[in-house]
């Protein structure tokens, strides 16, 4: 029988529930950072499993971020790629200037080694499973292309790989040691069958996935440049506005908002760092293409919860990147 670790800040006063979270997203998942867009209020409870060398975790939390930095990525003892798959609410996954939005009855996939952020904008319940990343690239798969990809889970061998790794997780506390690896090995094997199929396939939604990577790479180019707007994107890739929106038609997003979500993302990073703290707040905004500081505290409120330099003086009492020296 496999044993459960399970977290859960019930029996915490709610005052301490925030730090106590971030204490354990850091510890479980290998040197995550987290916030909660600002909440004061918040409950979270984590279960995780391991099925051999895949560990498989229930988390149901109110709405948070996750983030890794560079930094934090190159710290990393051990490769993994990571999946979430909801059962409940929605994730943005962002990795290597690509995003995808996955809900329940879907799943998408990231690298740990490589820095990435995890935006779950409401109250959420997401089966999260780790896979050794050597595992899955032993057969020659390229892996890079197919990161912050929505994989699929509504027909296919991807939606044998959902079930399995839900069933997995269920079932996991009546299984023997050796009936769960053979169950995490199987969830390797139908993972990497998913991520094959996914490589192969050639259809209008991956060419439309393809455009929407072209119009992201374009814009984290020139997101410091005020002048960027859908007119200056529409020129530089040959195409109408019109075509811009309908490549963000099945997002969370419309192009401008990810601009202005990127731009806050990048200010968010500097204002982090303690070296940042020689710049002013303005400086930061401007060199990040806002033009404008009214506007930048709205919308910088508006994403995190608080103010700049309310969230300046916070993170300067936890710095992310010497967070590396904690144990992982």
């Amino acid at each position: 029988m496999t044993v459960a670790s399970v977290m859960s800040t019930d029996s915490v006063a709610p005052i301490e529930r925030a730090a106590i979270w971030r204490d354990w997203v850091w510890a479980h998942f290998g040197g995550l950072e987290s916030d909660l867009y600002g909440d004061t209020g918040f409950d979270g409870h984590m279960s995780a499993s391991a099925a051999g060398d895949v560990v498989l975790t229930k988390l149901e939390a109110n709405r948070h971020r996750v983030l890794k930095s560079p930094q934090l990525a190159r710290a990393n003892d051990r490769a993994y790629l990571k999946i979430v798959a909801p059962w409940r609410g929605s994730a943005a996954v962002q990795q290597q200037g690509r995003e995808a939005w996955v809900r329940p009855g879907g799943w998408a996939i990231y690298d740990t080694t490589g820095s990435y952020e995890i935006a779950n904008p409401e109250r959420v319940e997401h089966l999260i499973v780790m896979l050794p990343k050597d595992q899955l690239t032993e057969r020659g798969l390229k892996l890079e292309p197919l990161m912050a990809r929505h994989v699929g889970g509504v027909s296919g061998i991807a939606r044998v790989a959902l079930e399995t790794m839900r069933t997995t997780y269920q079932e996991l506390p009546q299984m023997s040691e050796a009936a769960a690896r053979g169950a995490g090995e199987l969830i390797v094997e139908l993972v990497r069958l998913s991520l094959q199929e996914l490589a192969g396939r050639e259809s209008s939604v991956t060419q439309l996935e393809a455009f929407r990577d072209r119009i992201r790479v374009h814009i984290g180019q020139h997101l410091r440049d005020p002048s960027l707007t859908l007119d200056h994107i529409a020129q530089a890739l040959n195409c109408s506005k019109r075509h811009l929106h309908n490549a963000f038609s099945a997002e969370e997003d419309t192009p401008a908002h990810y601009i202005q979500r990127q731009r806050i993302q990048a200010c968010m990073r500097e204002l982090r760092q303690t070296g940042g703290a020689q710049r002013t707040i303005t400086d930061i905004a401007f060199s990040w293409g806002f033009n404008n500081t009214a506007h930048f505290s709205r919308v910088f409120r508006e994403h995190t919860g608080v103010s700049p330099s309310d969230f300046r003086e916070a993170a300067s009492r936890r710095p992310l990147d010497t967070e590396t020296t904690r144990s992982t």
